[in-house]
């Protein structure tokens, strides 16, 4: 996809350079844990943006979590999830349409849940924030 920026925080752009080099996310992971990589829109500037997120898929779904490692504010993607909820999801080799819908209730649990066992770090991250970390689940469009 051309005209799509990188994160400007270095580790993120080698582990996107990476994905973009060998066309899959396979292999790529975070602290051990395998990840995908989502094609959002800027809430702000418009422009195509590279976000590589925790895998958490289930049933053709996925959820992403704004955790921002337990920081008391949304990471930025998380904006521009909100303005603009139509992204592209890559996993593995496949590159798929979604459409984004922050969740609440029983479903953000049962999601919260599954992203815990995808990546145990978040239940840490909530216990360092006074915030509900929020949780989006992707549908394919």
């Amino acid at each position: 996809m051309t005209n799509v920026e990188l994160s400007p925080t270095e580790w993120v752009q080698d582990q996107t350079k990476t994905i973009l080099d060998t066309g899959t996310t396979e292999g790529v992971k975070v602290l051990g844990r395998p990840i995908v990589l989502l094609t959002v829109r800027g809430a702000k500037s418009g422009k195509l943006r590279y976000t590589p997120v925790m895998r958490v898929e289930h049933n053709g779904s996925y959820a992403v979590v704004a955790s921002n490692g337990g920081a008391s504010a949304h990471p930025t993607w998380f904006y521009n999830i909100q303005a603009y909820p139509e992204l592209k999801l890559q996993d593995g080799t496949v590159t798929k349409d979604y459409v984004a819908r922050e969740v609440d209730g029983d479903e953000r649990a049962q999601w919260w849940e599954r992203a815990v066992a995808a990546f145990p770090n978040y239940a840490e991250y909530q216990q360092n924030t006074d915030r509900q970390i929020p949780v989006f689940v992707l549908d394919p469009k």
